[in-house]
């Protein structure tokens, strides 16, 4: 299954891969780098729930942020991360 994906939601699911163990996701960040968005069902199950994840300790982060500066780049992220996440819930769906 392939999906499109914009510049910077590719930026972003490279960083949130980025993000987790080193070496856990390389074949999927490698992917992500190469813009080979030709993914199995496992591979987009498996990113699912790492943007779900990332979904709910942004929205964390969010609540327990003060500054309003800081609020609001973190809600642009979380706004982003949510298409991303939207766009990868379908993909799941359609395979």
């Amino acid at each position: 299954m392939q999906f499109p994906l914009e510049t910077d939601e590719l930026k972003l699911l490279a960083d949130v891969l980025l993000e987790q163990d080193p070496g856990k996701n390389d074949a999927l960040l490698n992917k992500v780098m190469a813009r080979d968005l030709r993914w199995d069902v496992d591979e987009l199950e498996q990113t699912a729930d790492l943007l779900a994840a990332k979904e709910r300790s942004l929205r964390d982060e969010i609540s327990r942020q003060t500054n309003p500066a800081r609020k609001a780049e973190l809600q642009q992220r979380l706004a982003l991360l949510e298409r991303v996440l939207e766009k990868v819930n379908e993909a799941c769906v359609m395979f």
